[in-house]
């Protein structure tokens, strides 16, 4: 199974950014899915999931708001609308899946058993 995310880049603050991440080789539309940053010098945290059918969603306070999470399971994919950027999202985000937890631990990276690569989010102010 591989998880690909792209669509970061260089935007000012108050901009919008939709990212993507595609899954392949696994059964996409049975997992639920997360997203994670890790901005420089922090620790990696929790962005946002969904459910395998999209219906139940979870936010960190940090983006409440102004990000979405959202899934297409026809084509595999899981996106992350961000808008309102701040600097403070400046970080990589990488998509996660979670196989076999339900959600139950959505805000723990380690209950998220596959990961893929991250792509570089950066707002100037």
């Amino acid at each position: 199974v591989q998880l690909q995310a792209y669509g970061g880049g260089l935007v000012q603050a108050g901009d919008s950014l939709r990212l993507s991440c595609v899954v392949s080789g696994g059964t996409f539309s049975t997992y639920d899915m997360g997203w994670f940053r890790q901005g420089p010098g922090k620790e990696r945290e929790f962005v946002a999931a969904i459910s395998w059918n999209g219906k139940i969603t979870y936010y960190a306070d940090s983006v409440k708001g102004r990000f979405t999470i959202s899934r297409d399971n026809a084509k595999n994919t899981v996106y992350l609308q961000m808008n309102s950027l701040k600097p403070e999202d400046t970080a990589v985000y990488c998509c996660a899946a979670d196989v076999r937890y339900s959600l139950d631990y959505y805000s723990q990276a380690s209950f998220y058993e596959l990961w893929g690569q991250g792509t570089q989010v950066t707002v100037s102010s």
